[in-house]
Parts: structure tokens; sequence; C-alpha cells
């Protein structure tokens, strides 16, 4: 079989006997006022992070889902929408569809305000996305992204890219690796299927994003997610993993570069009430005003005598210099 083939299989088999924590951590999901989660929907919480930002689901957006899981994550995107056609999730997993929908008939009666026609669930997968070019507001996928080789990672940003919407979102929550992962453990189809062993550099993911059209790239939360040890991997150092949380938009790509926020602001303690660089950023004395990772280069460059560049948080939710 194909790695992707072995995948497939793998959620099948996790479809039809749910087993807790089989390749992500286990949290609990985001608690939402008036939102019950089925304990199936927990078991099945398939995501090393979250997908759902409020922030980005302002104004009724339209959702495709890519990856139904459980059903989880289709849920909590329906608790913002509330009518038919508002979430679109698409899976390749015969199995996993069937759960989700056995799942959210479920949610149905325990959440007075949802309808499963709330979700749509429709065969397809990541790199043939049933709706048209430009038809969505939001693309989201959780912890599958990190499973495909190089280039069937362009493959699935290029089909992402193609049904959003101008200034359009994707969502995405995948593993990084602070390291490159062996090659030995790349080709362990099994451990990919996992989510522990397709995981690039931060730098490298980024890249693809990028590399795909997305002029803006927001990190909304980075965080421990495994640790892959000498012992078990036949590895020489252990190798940690993090979840990382991200916004990515689709507005051209600036002729300096894009735009990627990772929490960083620049702070001006000169003797003048404010400093004005002549390309869009102003900053206060004293006051932090969040930039992202190329304008904070530019201005510790320009004036490192009196712009204190503070560093990344890898929590970045808005109001910066772009």
């Amino acid at each position: 079989m194909s790695y992707l083939e072995t995948t497939a299989q793998f959620y099948a088999d996790a479809a039809e006997t749910p087993q807790v924590g089989l390749c992500c951590v286990t949290a609990p999901p985001i608690q939402l006022p008036g939102l019950n989660v089925p304990d199936i929907m927990q078991q099945m919480n398939y995501g090393c992070g979250s997908t759902v930002h409020a922030a980005e689901l302002f104004g009724n957006p339209t959702v495709l889902y890519i990856g139904v899981g459980g059903g989880l994550e289709a849920l909590q995107f329906a608790y913002f929408g509330r009518k038919p056609g508002t979430v679109i999730a698409v899976d390749p997993v015969p199995e996993m569809r069937f759960a989700a929908q056995q799942n959210l008939a479920l949610a149905a009666e325990q959440n007075d305000w949802f309808d499963p026609a709330f979700v749509q669930i429709l065969e397809g997968d990541a790199f043939s996305l049933p709706v048209p070019d430009a038809s969505v507001d939001v693309v989201a996928q959780n912890c599958l992204f990190n499973i495909f080789e190089a280039a069937d990672l362009r493959r699935a940003l290029q089909e992402t890219y193609r049904v959003l919407k101008p200034r359009g979102r994707l969502l995405m929550s995948d593993p990084i690796a602070n390291t490159p992962i062996p090659v030995h453990l790349q080709r362990d189809e099994r451990l990919r299927a996992m989510c522990l062993s397709g995981a690039m550099t931060y730098a490298e993911y980024t890249e693809f994003i990028v590399d795909a059209g997305f002029g803006q790239v927001e990190i909304r939360a980075r965080r421990p997610y495994r640790l892959l040890d000498c012992h078990n991997y036949e590895i020489e150092t252990p190798l940690l993993l993090e979840s990382l949380d991200s916004v990515s938009y689709k507005v051209p790509i600036p002729e300096d570069g894009a735009c990627i926020f990772t929490g960083k602001t620049a702070i001006y303690t000169g003797a003048e009430a404010l400093y004005d660089d002549n390309a869009g950023h102003v900053l206060h004395r004293g006051l932090p005003a969040a930039v992202c990772n190329k304008t904070a280069a530019k201005l510790a460059a320009k004036r490192p005598e009196d712009i204190l560049v503070t560093p990344s948080t890898w929590h970045y939710t808005g109001g910066g210099c772009c």
C-alpha cells in the first residue's frame, strides 16, 4: 500500500474502534457556552491543537473542514453559524464519514440549538475538494497535512488556495519538529499516519504555506506535542514535536515578502513622542506595537539604538502592522 492508503486504513480502524490518545494529545475541547460535546466525540478527538478561532468566524462564514474525524470541530464550527450550509466536511474514509454522522446525530440530542443539517459531510480528499473555485471563506484542517509528503503537501495547499475566496482564511493545526525528522522515521508509514514522523520544521512548514500564495500567516499557538525518545525511535537525541496553530490569509504576497506574525512587538524608546518609519508603521514612545517578523527585523536594523523588539510569544490574535 502507499502511505496514503496506510493512513486511510489506520483511520478506518480508528473510526470503528475509537481509542483515546491513539495518535494525538488528549485535551479537553474548547469550552463554549451551551455546547455539549458527546463523549464519543472527545474519544475521537484525533487532533493536535485547535482550528476553531472565534475571531475568524465573524460574519457567518462558510467553512470547509478537511478530514472530518469524529466531527468535533465540525460541531464547534456549526456552533458559530447555526444554519444549513455553514459547514462542509470532507473525508475520503467511508468509516470516518459514517462515524461522524452518528456522532453529530448524538450531538443533536444533547444540544437543542444544533441540527445535523448544519454540517454537510461529503466524500473527497485534500487534493480534490468538491467545491468550486473561490467559494468558501474558511478552510480548516487539524493534524492532517503533516502526514503528507512534500509533493502532496504542495498539492493540498494549492487546492485550499483554489477554493478560498479572496481574503479567505486557512486555519491549520499540525505538529512541527524542532529538528528534521530522521529519514528512517519518515519512511515508517504507520508512524506517519500517527502524526509522529511527517512533521516539518517551523521554517519549512511556513515556507510551504507562503509558496502556495498566502501573503499573511499568523501563529495562534505553539505548544509541546510529543517527545520522540532515543529508546523507542532509534535516534541519537530526543526529538521534540510541537503543535502549531496558524491562520493564513489569501492575500497578495508583498514585494518584500510575506508577513508572518509570531507575537513580536516593537517599542520605540527615543526622545520624540513617536517614530514614523514612513512605510506605514508608527510607534508611540513606550507603547508595544504588534509587528510581523519582517517589519521587526527592518525596524531593529534601522534604529537599533531606540527601538526594542521583543521575542516571539507564538500567540498572536491580530492588531498588527499590516
